[in-house]
């Protein structure tokens, strides 16, 4: 039986001390510009006990490549020149400081940099077509400027292997630049990377393959490349990928022998298609080769029920649980699970160390982030 205290060994090598992932949480701490603050620092360094292996948030690898955030709300971070590598460094240091693996997440908004158009600067996408939900218009880019965007994921990988991380994830989800050339319905390109499956799997791939040679060429052996993916993209009637059509893509993936594959759901662990018997897990599972390991995320606050998501995957990353609970795995690892705080409260928000702006952005009216257990509590207390 698997047990959230078992020792796991990565593909090329990488060891890490328990089945417990925190995965990349957007922390709306950065300062002008995509600097990461002391607010930064100071909650990843509350984490470094939170599980084996820590997915720093997204940070973007190109100029034009972000912030995804609006104006008036603390900056993306961003990783898309060297004047990132101080503060890289620090924040590579502080989530190894207790012994536990630092993945930088790297990541490119395509058309949600919403900062840049409100700035009345271009928008870049796979398609120049209009979107319900955007309030501003799409450039196309150029095949000469996904060349130069390919570049910068290996850039900003070799960064992140000068500044000591122990690996990179590269972000194909949540509807950011990888998932929109996947996806029928933000690229309705007529080339090389738009229209069939195959072509529109092109631009991940091409990605991964850059990201995978600057590891190899640049890294040390055990470095670690991990990919997270939506598995699917439906709303509605509007289909841009079906989790079948994903599992394609990941079967493709697996020619460049990655770590792992990280699964964005929305929702429960063992959730899976619409109206289908099979689990998101179950489908995926079924075209990884033997040595690239499963994470799944979602609805995870106690070891209880991060022991039960055991059952599906090989790793679990938990989300809301970490923010709620720094300490999440140290307390497994201690034979201390009933010592987890599964809900937020007043007695233990000070020990936190969340920034200011996120505690904000949940507490908001309207928020579209998922809840966190005690937070409505919290609120009316004040």
């Amino acid at each position: 039986m698997k047990k959230l205290t078992d020792t796991i060994k990565l593909r090329h090598g990488a060891v890490l001390a328990n089945r417990i992932v925190q995965p990349p949480m957007k922390t709306f701490s950065g300062m002008k510009k995509g600097f990461n603050s002391k607010e930064t620092i100071k909650y990843y360094q509350r984490r470094a006990q939170s599980a084996a292996m820590i997915i720093a948030e997204y940070h973007y690898v190109s100029p034009a490549g972000g912030p995804a955030n609006r104006i008036g709300v603390p900056e993306q971070l961003a990783a898309f020149s060297d004047d990132y590598l101080p503060g890289l460094k620090k924040l590579a240091s502080v989530i190894q400081s207790k012994g536990n693996k630092a993945i930088l997440q790297i990541h490119h908004s395509g058309y949600q940099a919403h900062q840049r158009a409100s700035e009345g600067l271009p928008v870049f996408g796979p398609s120049a077509i209009d979107l319900p939900f955007l309030d501003h218009s799409i450039v196309e880019l150029t095949q000469q400027q996904i060349a130069n965007i390919i570049r910068d994921f290996g850039r900003a990988t070799k960064r992140a292997i000068e500044a000591g991380f122990d690996g990179v994830e590269i972000h194909g989800a949540n509807h950011y630049l990888l998932q929109q050339f996947f996806s029928k319905n933000s690229n309705h390109r007529t080339d090389k990377y738009g229209g069939s499956l195959k072509n529109r799997m092109r631009f991940a791939l091409e990605v991964t393959a850059e990201v995978c040679k600057i590891a190899k060429q640049y890294g040390p052996e055990e470095f670690i490349v991990g990919y997270r993916i939506s598995p699917d993209e439906i709303h509605g009637q509007a289909v841009g990928y079906t989790a079948l059509e994903a599992k394609e893509l990941v079967a493709s993936l697996m020619d460049f022998e990655l770590d792992y594959l990280h699964l964005s759901i929305f929702g429960s662990f063992d959730n899976g298609p619409e109206n289908s018997d099979q689990t998101f897990s179950a489908i995926f599972r079924s075209v990884l080769d033997d040595q690239t390991k499963l994470i799944l995320v979602g609805g995870i606050f106690d070891a209880e029920s991060a022991q039960k998501a055991l059952d599906y995957t090989d790793l679990v990353a938990v989300g809301r649980g970490i923010l709620i609970e720094p300490d999440f795995a140290l307390k497994i690892c201690q034979g201390r699970p009933e010592t987890i705080h599964s809900r937020i409260s007043q007695e233990n928000f000070n020990d936190l160390a969340w920034p200011d702006y996120l505690f904000k952005a949940f507490a908001a009216k309207g928020s579209t982030l998922p809840p966190i257990p005690g937070l409505e509590e919290m609120i009316i207390g004040k």
